[in-house]
């Protein structure tokens, strides 16, 4: 029951409420329930005129009690006990219910919410090493799961104190009998345990499967146009549906161990009662009412603890995901960035490369670069695929350190300065545009509050984005469609554009982010760009001509450092 445990610590208040709740229903069931038949026996056997001095020790306590309390053991007040007890439990188990259902909810909430803010907070190289479909199988997937296991786990104490509460009354009218037969069921449950330990392995199992599965889909979907358009999806498919097969064979397990112990606890209890009514009839000679009294007791019992065992095998089902996804936040946690303490930055000067060199698990990308990116002017990188542009953008904002070397803004070291403040002066446009499939506005703001539509509007204008948004029917309230599909690659790429100046950075960077414009549009974006110098710095990575003809210093980056070079030089170059 750790995982119990561990909810029970995270959640005090809220349990202790609803164990208080859970007792006392029991204990009302108990009372109105489990003591009706005594309780029925000892009416009959006073309005029948028996001798109540054969009572057992139980019914004269029950006698005694009534007495006290000024109750006379007859059919009308019994049934009256009865009723009030079983509305009572009913009222206490709603309370409790619902307490249960409050806290999974927040459990579910707590744990997405607490896996969402440790991913966005953690370094960049943690989303290096972590596929996207599995963050969002632990989001998704493995939080609800956590949510279900602790539901199956407060309802299977829901259950045992119930059998308890059965237990004791069974104890109060033969404990000798009761003993015999709590053991003989507590042998049932040990029997029987090897197949709740085949759910829990084949819970771990689906866990596992789940995760790769939704990590394949993601990469799928992702690349689902050029799948397609090589008519090459059925190797995808292939592999989806060999890991869906495993998931299949691993629920089957699952479903077949649930009801396998379900039929043999039910065979095993009802073996055990039979026995224990012919030896109590036969053997001792008890009589028949107080037979009765202990079946129905013990059977009630018995019924409750093979439910507190169900529950506790689709507890252990499920458990793993808690503790998978509990794995999650603690990775994400531990890769956390620290960016608030530091030197409020100031773009009033240069920022500089200084022999910087980085290498990634150990592989280096290039060594001994050292550059100056002047304030207000555009300065363009150039150079081969895979020498490390991007890289030094990356470096640039902060998002990966450098192994060597150091990089200075303004004179400080980029280390020193309050990075969050640093990210927020700077506009960064990817390559690779991906809008939200919202409106042209809140694909410019991103919702916040303090941007108005003038100037979303503004930003616009500023990208050369302005003429096509203003022409669409609904203006810039247009919905873009999925990942902007409803537009070109060059309008969703101006959109993005105007995303990063919206809120008038210091420093505007572009990584290749005028590849998927045509001649005019490109052109139109670097006049802009030279027109907004003058207010910002632009850091821009790019082979197109435009951009490179607008720069006002251009280097060339290589594995072994970075080479200021003019624009002749790369005229004759192309020669």
């Amino acid at each position: 029951m750790h995982l119990m445990l561990n909810f029970f610590r995270k959640y005090r208040w809220q349990t202790l409420l609803m164990l208080l709740a859970l007792f006392l229903s029991a204990l009302a069931e108990g009372v109105g329930l489990s003591a009706l038949l005594p309780l029925l026996n000892v009416a009959i056997k006073s309005g029948s005129g028996n001798d109540l001095g054969s009572q057992n020790p139980f019914e004269q306590y029950v006698v005694e009690f009534l007495a006290n309390v000024g109750i006379e053991p007859t059919i009308g007040p019994l049934l009256v006990i009865v009723v009030i007890g079983v509305a009572l439990k009913s009222l206490l188990l709603l309370v409790a219910q619902r307490q249960v259902g409050y806290t999974a909810a927040q459990i579910g909430t707590d744990l997405r919410l607490e896996m969402l803010r440790a991913m966005l907070r953690s370094k960049w190289e943690y989303f290096l090493h972590k596929p996207i479909g599995q963050l969002t199988n632990a989001m998704a997937t493995e939080a609800q799961r956590s949510s279900d296991s602790f539901v199956c786990g407060a309802t299977a104490i829901t259950f045992l104190i119930q059998a308890l509460i059965y237990g004791c009354v069974a104890v109060a009218v033969s404990w000798r009998a009761a003993l015999l037969s709590l053991g003989a069921g507590l042998l049932v449950i040990g029997v029987s345990h090897f197949l709740v330990m085949i759910t829990r392995k084949a819970g771990k199992k689906q866990t596992h499967l789940m995760s790769s599965l939704m990590s394949r889909l993601t990469d799928t979907l992702q690349s689902v146009k050029p799948l397609k358009a090589m008519a090459r999806e059925h190797l995808a498919d292939s592999v989806l549906a060999m890991e869906t097969s495993r998931l299949n064979k691993s629920l089957r397990r699952q479903v077949f161990s649930k009801a396998l112990l379900n039929s043999v606890q039910e065979v095993m209890f009802t073996v055990f009662i039979a026995l224990g009514m012919y030896v109590a009839l036969v053997t001792y000679a008890m009589e028949f009412a107080t037979v009765m009294v202990l079946v129905v007791t013990l059977g009630r019992s018995f019924s409750f603890v093979g439910k507190v065992q169900k529950q506790y095998q689709s507890m252990v089902q499920s458990e793993s995901a808690y503790w998978s996804i509990q794995k999650s936040i603690d990775e994400a946690t531990a890769s956390r960035e620290h960016l608030d303490a530091g030197v409020a930055p100031c773009l009033t000067d240069a920022i500089e490369f200084r022999s910087v060199g980085f290498a990634y698990d150990g592989n280096k990308v290039f060594s001994d670069v050292s550059l100056e990116i002047p304030v207000g002017g555009i300065t363009a990188l150039i150079g081969p695929s895979g020498v490390g542009k991007t890289t030094i953008i990356d470096l640039t904002i902060a998002l990966l350190k450098p192994t060597s070397g150091e990089i200075l803004v303004a004179g400080t070291p980029l280390g020193k300065l309050d990075i969050r403040a640093w990210r927020q002066s700077i506009g960064y446009v990817p390559q690779e545009t991906v809008l939200l499939h919202d409106t042209v506005l809140h694909n410019v703001t991103l919702g916040e509050s303090g941007l108005t539509e003038g100037d979303a509007e503004r930003a616009l204008r500023q990208a050369g984005a302005w003429g096509f948004v203003s022409s669409f029917p609904n203006g810039i309230h247009t919905v873009v469609g999925e990942r902007g599909g409803k537009l070109s690659g060059g309008q969703r790429q101006r959109i993005a554009i105007a995303r990063a100046l919206i809120k008038r950075p210091q420093l505007l960077i572009l990584d290749e982010a005028t590849s998927a414009l045509d001649p005019v549009s490109e052109r139109e974006v670097c006049e802009t760009m030279a027109q907004l110098k003058s207010e910002l710095t632009i850091l821009a990575v790019s082979h197109d001509t435009a951009i490179v003809d607008a720069a006002d210093r251009i280097y060339e980056l290589g594995r072994e450092g970075a080479t200021l070079v003019s624009r002749e030089e790369l005229a004759s170059q192309a020669h």
